[in-house]
Parts: structure tokens; sequence; C-alpha cells
């Protein structure tokens, strides 16, 4: 697990963002999902960081980095962490939101960006129907009204599962750690008026301009809504492929890192050899 020595932090011109930077070789970005930060991505760390350097932020309002206090893009602040430290392109690896500032930030900074992975996401421009997720997305929006921290996190914990498994369905450790780093986020923001990103637009017509791979790494069990708009974007861009990490959610890199690891590896090695 992550000890407080291994943070760095980086002065933006809003405040301090924190990030893991670890190793050395090719670079690889691991870019956490909503609410959580860069402790979902410790069974990632262990395996790539003694042959890749490995950069693990935590996005702007999460973890251990600053509250926005005016304006900025996700993608922006991504840019900016990678010109400071000299690196790029890099691979970008991004779950659920993650997934959205690694497209984003091969639309708006392609310079940095070597090839894409994403796993539960299309672009930052999500679109939800799944009734499921809609359910969900009810839930958070009443806690927030009522200033319910503690039910804002519980109806978070639940996209774990996907819509076709109960929280009794998942290892407990996974949800220890996923409602561990939910309530630290939360506690960030509680008595505030959160200033939100800004969004980037126009991503679901610009994704065919992104001329790097991209893979899709799915939860079998995630939402249909999730994996379509992952399968949507491999679809729209020239070099897209997908694959799926059976019997897991919407975490599949905590569930099953393992088979996780082994398919982010081998399209990484594809990238090294020029097959990817």
């Amino acid at each position: 697990m992550t000890q407080a020595s291994d943070m760095n932090f980086f002065e933006s011109e809003d405040g301090r963002l924190a990030y893991r930077d670890i190793g050395s070789g090719t670079p690889v970005v691991l870019l956490h999902g909503g609410y959580l930060d860069h402790r979902m991505w410790d069974e990632q760390v262990a395996v790539l960081s003694p042959v890749c350097r490995v950069i693990v932020p935590d996005v702007r309002g999460h973890g251990l980095s600053a509250n926005a206090s005016r304006p900025y893009r996700q993608a922006d602040d991504l840019a900016a962490l990678l010109r400071h430290l000299g690196t790029g392109p890099a691979l970008l690896v991004g779950l659920s939101m993650g997934g959205g500032i690694a497209v984003d930030t091969a639309l708006e900074h392609p310079e940095l960006v070597r090839a894409l992975v994403v796993s539960g996401a299309g672009t930052s421009e999500a679109e939800f129907q799944d009734p499921w997720v809609t359910g969900i997305q009810g839930e958070l929006a009443r806690a927030t009204a009522e200033g319910d921290a503690g039910g804002f996190v519980d109806a978070f914990v639940r996209y774990t599962t996907g819509p076709h498994r109960t929280l009794d369905d998942v290892d407990g450790e996974v949800l220890r750690r996923i409602r561990e780093m939910g309530e630290s986020t939360v506690a960030k923001h509680v008595g505030t008026v959160p200033v939100l990103p800004t969004p980037v637009t126009d991503t679901w017509a610009r994704a065919a301009k992104i001329a790097v791979p991209v893979l899709a790494i799915n939860g079998s069990l995630d939402s249909d809504d999730c994996v379509g708009m992952a399968e949507r974007l491999v679809a729209i861009v020239p070099d897209g492929r997908t694959t799926t990490v059976e019997g897991t959610g919407h975490y599949p890199n905590m569930e099953r890192p393992a088979l996780f690891n082994e398919f982010l590896w081998d399209f990484l090695c594809n990238l090294s050899t020029g097959r990817g």
C-alpha cells in the first residue's frame, strides 16, 4: 500500500496536485475513477514499476490533491503535470472518470499521448440510460442535496458490483478500499460548494481523430452503459480493440488484478515492439 513518503506534489496555478512517480523506462500514467484516488492502482504499480516509469496522480479535488478554487479542465491539469515532469508521450490508462481524462488529453494534448487504455468509459461526455445507473445517480443527487455524506458514499460504493450482483458478491477487502477512498474524497468537500471541472466538448465527434492505439478493458458484469461507451470508442478510433475481465464489475483492476495486469502488459509489450 502507498505510504505518505511515496507522494510527490506539483505546485499548479491553483494549489498542489499529488502524484506518485515510481520506476524508470516507458512512461505509464494511471488515472483513477471518480471519488477514488491513486490507491486504486496499487496492484498495477507493483507490477509495472520495476520496468516502467509509473505516474499515478490524484485528480484535483480527490485524494491528497487540492480542491479547485476556479474553473479548470482535468486534461489540462494532467498535461501540466506531465510537462512539469518532462515526460511523454505516455501510455495513459484510465478507469471511469480517469478514462474520460485520458481521452480528453489525447484530444487536447496529443503530443503527450502514446496510447490509451480505458476501462468502463468512453469519452468524458458520458451518456447513461441504464436504470441501474440512473438509480444510483438519483441517490447521489439526493444525498448531495441533503448533505448526507454517509449516504453519498453508500450509493457510490454500489457502482462496484454492476447491475447483476449485490455487495455480498464482491470481495470485502475490495469494498473496504473503495469505501475508504470514497470517504476520504467526499470529506474534502463537506461544507463546501465544489468547483466542477469545465467539460471538454465534442469529444465523440472528435474521437475519430485519435491516431494512437486504444484498448478497452471492461468488466463483464459492469453496466451496459459503461461497457457500451468503451466499445463505442474503440469502434470509432482507427486503431481500437477491446477485451473483457470476466466476473468483475466497474473495477476489474481491483477485483481480478492479475488478469487485468496481463491484458495491460500484453498491450504495452505490443507497443514496445511496434505491433500495437
